[in-house]
């Protein structure tokens, strides 16, 4: 028995496909913003803050990295739900994706805020730099310029991961493909355009990183330091 191919009958859903992409794009953009700001916060007050706070933040990045992200949505979108709080499955999507990659941008940035001399934090003091202006100029700036590889393909892993969430409703990139297969009955091509698209979202992802890198660290410009 020999299977015939037929991509044409999944191409005719590219509006569903078109919809799921965007989706997916909006996902992992707001989730970067909100994520690296989250991530920056927590590093401080993991590095810099009083002893509760620092607990506080270590268990919430230890509870998070140790469970998976498909329990965290379930909960968090059903949970709020479960409350009376009527939000859009898409901004609960987003506040789980947010919280999940929160976590681990802690631990990059934080390892970042580390790596920083202590002789360029008695620099800023000597200067007489507030704490805020250290942290802004001689700190979070200098560290995320360290780690900003590693948060660049973290964030094309959270784009990636977000396909977990057609498990709970989202209609991502991966939710309209389910509803595509179901209609055709052509799995094989199904996910054979997924995986092109995916590849092709990661390499756009990942160029708007480099371009983000390039006008945020003009000095890795000057150098030509891989972003």
């Amino acid at each position: 028995m020999t299977y015939e191919f037929d991509f044409a009958a999944v191409l005719e859903y590219w509006p569903l496909l078109v919809q799921g992409t965007w989706t997916t794009l909006r996902l992992t953009f707001f989730c970067t913003i909100f994520g690296i700001l989250i991530g920056a916060f927590c590093a401080v007050v993991r590095t810099g803050g009083p002893g509760w706070a620092r607990h506080l933040v270590g268990l919430y990045v230890e509870f998070i990295r140790n469970t998976p992200l498909l329990i965290q949505s379930y909960f968090l979108i059903f949970g709020i739900a479960s409350m009376g709080v009527r939000l859009p499955i898409l901004v609960g999507a987003t506040i789980a994706l947010t919280i999940n990659i929160g976590a681990y941008t802690t631990e990059i940035v934080r390892a970042g805020i580390e790596s920083i001399h202590r002789g360029q934090l008695e620099a800023a003091e000597c200067l007489g730099l507030s704490r805020v202006q250290t942290y802004l100029h001689v700190v979070i700036r200098p560290a995320l310029e360290r780690v900003y590889p590693a948060l660049a393909s973290q964030y094309v892993l959270l784009m990636l991961a977000s396909s977990i969430l057609s498990s709970v409703g989202v209609e991502e990139l991966f939710g309209m493909a389910n509803r595509i297969q179901s209609d055709t009955f052509r799995n094989f091509e199904v996910f054979v355009v997924l995986g092109v698209l995916y590849l092709i979202l990661a390499v756009i992802v990942r160029a708007g990183f480099a371009l983000l890198g390039l006008a945020l660290f003009p000095r890795r410009r000057k150098l030509g330091t891989p972003l």
